[in-house]
């Protein structure tokens, strides 16, 4: 009994990360384990709504487009043919459905000083959250006067993450060998401008 329990138990993508995770689920997933497909859902779907979102979707829409590029891969699982190239195929299919001429675009949805104060995951003292509060608020002002290339680049490279960075520069239509430095360069000036106004570097 304990031999048929041990998938069950110790699942193909067990202790991976990043691409190698996204392969390993990806080919079990071919097999039909829901396990498989359920953990692809869970790890990626934060970069699926990012990518709707950031084409400037509401809430509403953009949960649609999620769904929606969902049910696309799962349709399409045995013409992937590279299953490291994942991130890649959900930045693009994400990116397309989201622009499409459904009249569903709808104004961006902009990032409001309160965003911060909700990332608190603790109570701190009232000093202290204050403290915080107002740092928060001076962080996502120096992101905000980032060109929109930059705040797009740094979202996508937080997301996707370094091992992603191919997947990062196809959606940027960029060079793989100029994400990092590119994306140096987007941090350098996020610094300069949160000094400028009074932040720390």
């Amino acid at each position: 009994m304990t031999d048929v329990h041990t998938t069950e138990v110790d699942p193909p993508w067990e202790g991976l990360t990043g691409a190698d995770l996204h392969a390993a689920c990806m080919e079990a997933a071919r097999g039909g384990d829901r396990r498989a497909m359920a953990k692809l859902v869970d790890e990626l779907t934060p970069l699926v709504w990012h990518v709707a979102r950031a084409n400037g979707l509401d809430r509403q829409v953009a949960e649609d487009v999620v769904q929606t590029v969902w049910l696309a891969l799962f349709s399409q699982l045995a013409k992937l043919r590279d299953p490291r190239a994942l991130a890649a195929w959900l930045i693009t299919t994400t990116r397309r459905e989201a622009t499409r001429p459904y009249g569903r675009r709808a104004q961006p949805v902009p990032l409001s000083d309160e965003v911060a104060a909700t990332l608190e995951s603790d109570h701190p003292a009232p000093e202290e959250e204050a403290v915080r509060a107002d740092r928060d608020r001076r962080v996502w002002r120096a992101f905000l006067r980032l060109p929109a290339r930059c705040q797009e680049l740094l979202r996508l490279t937080v997301l996707a993450g370094r091992a992603e960075y191919r997947a990062v520069a196809e959606a940027m239509q960029m060079p793989r060998g100029s994400v990092g430095p590119t994306r140096g360069r987007c941090l350098d000036s996020m610094r300069d401008l949160l000094a400028g106004e009074g932040g720390t570097r």
